[in-house]
């Protein structure tokens, strides 16, 4: 492989891994009947309409059909990839789900 190469598959290795961060963010907020477009504008108000995370509402199962997504495995995928924003939101619900509990 050259170097090409290899610089194209670590990007492709990374768009693929962030695909799936945002498919569980998408999917922990179905799974607790909160919007994940409202949530993210919430941290980037400045963002317009994210086209990966579209795409990823359309992956999503009903909550129903989806495995629990553990509140902290969220918070860790966020932060490796450097959504601080997001997290801080997520973790606002978070604490507001307790307390409606």
């Amino acid at each position: 492989m050259n170097k090409k190469e290899i610089e194209d598959k670590i990007i492709g290795q990374y768009q693929q891994e962030e695909s799936m961060m945002i498919l569980v963010f998408a999917q922990w907020c179905v799974n607790h009947d909160l919007d994940p477009a409202d949530l993210y504008k919430r941290a980037y108000p400045n963002q317009g309409d994210n086209p990966a995370l579209k795409h990823a509402l359309e992956l999503t199962v009903p909550k129903e059909e989806a495995g629990e997504i553990n509140d902290q495995t969220l918070l860790g995928v966020l932060s490796l990839f450097g959504n601080d924003d997001l997290a801080f939101v997520v973790t606002e619900e978070m604490n507001n789900l307790k307390k409606r509990k």
